[in-house]
């Protein structure tokens, strides 16, 4: 296992250099000068010149590259251009959002698409199970923007029962206790776009997996050795369809973190995602880099996290 995880390590560590490259490349070879945006119309020409030269503009593609990694390594990851301050400080102060919506999105939709999923497979070919079907498309095919202007039209302006954006209410200067429950008031309906969106995956890859497991010899053995049907789905049946549903749960991580943008932009929550999209706006190309880096190296962990839980739950793939 250990050797497995580091030759996994080695192998993301040469991924992530030819990311890094490629980010690079499509971001500064853009035409344009977006450095241009931070200075006054009535700075001289001269000083300008003298400033692109100071921070590097004119060098060539592979010094800047250098420059760039050399800072990137000791986690420096410049100076965003739009802030005025440094990217990886930005970025630390969203990501934490970000993980609050992800982390409660991806938990719920995961227990209550499994639970679905398993619910829909033990009644298939009944209603309960072409309810399950249709709500599940319906999760798969609707776009999280359309879902999320319902849900605002609904619940923020026909009923006024929630707050149609932000993260905080900014007209009261909450408190303590008072502060956590309006933050989580404001979770409420960007956290339930993520659910039902992500959820859908999740029933249809559990239920697909609990009918092929429900037919196997090893379900009906130890029905045969005095074991309730129930207690053979949840002890043999639930652990050998954990496969794809480890597929589709790590496979979701890097999608809630940077697939978010349309959510977190349209209940304008600070996070990652609305983060890149001001970083897209204005040109900033040192943000839009960092952030597309740290959403490498998340992908990345997931890839290795899938395949050491692919291990633990299934000792074949240990053995092979």
């Amino acid at each position: 296992m250990k050797n497995y995880i580091v030759k996994r390590l080695i192998i993301s560590l040469f991924v992530l250099f030819g990311i890094s490259i490629l980010i690079f490349a499509l971001v500064n070879l853009q035409p344009g000068n977006p450095y241009l945006h931070m200075l006054s119309p009535n700075t001289p020409p001269e000083l300008i010149e003298a400033k692109l030269r100071s921070i590097g503009y004119y060098d060539n593609f592979f010094i800047k590259y250098i420059k760039w990694m050399k800072r990137a390594l000791v986690f420096d990851l410049g100076y965003s251009i739009k802030f005025s301050r440094p990217v990886i400080e930005i970025i630390s102060s969203r990501i934490g959002n970000t993980i609050l919506l992800m982390g409660l999105s991806l938990i719920l939709s995961s227990v209550l698409g499994v639970a679905i999923g398993m619910i829909s497979s033990l009644k298939r070919n009944t209603a309960v199970d072409d309810i399950i079907t249709v709500v599940s498309f319906v999760g798969v095919s609707i776009p999280a923007f359309f879902f999320s202007l319902v849900l605002i039209k609904i619940f923020s302006y026909d009923l006024s029962i929630l707050p149609s954006s932000g993260m905080y209410n900014v007209r009261y200067n909450y408190s303590g206790i008072e502060k956590i429950l309006d933050m989580l008031l404001h979770l409420i309906l960007p956290s339930a776009v993520l659910i039902m969106v992500h959820m859908a995956s999740f029933i249809r890859y559990t239920r697909s997996a609990m009918i092929e497991i429900l037919d196997k010899d090893y379900i009906k053995s130890a029905m045969a050795k005095v074991m309730s049907f129930r207690k053979a789905i949840l002890k043999h049946g639930l652990k050998n369809a954990l496969i794809p549903i480890i597929t589709v749960f790590f496979i979701q991580v890097p999608t809630l973190f940077s697939g978010a943008l349309m959510t977190e932009t349209v209940f304008v929550w600070p996070g990652i995602g609305r983060l890149g999209y001001e970083a897209v706006q204005n040109r900033d190309y040192p943000l839009i880099m960092g952030i597309l880096m740290i959403t490498a190296v998340v992908i990345l962990i997931s890839n290795i996290l899938a395949d050491v839980f692919y291990i633990l739950v299934d000792k074949r793939v240990e053995l092979e």
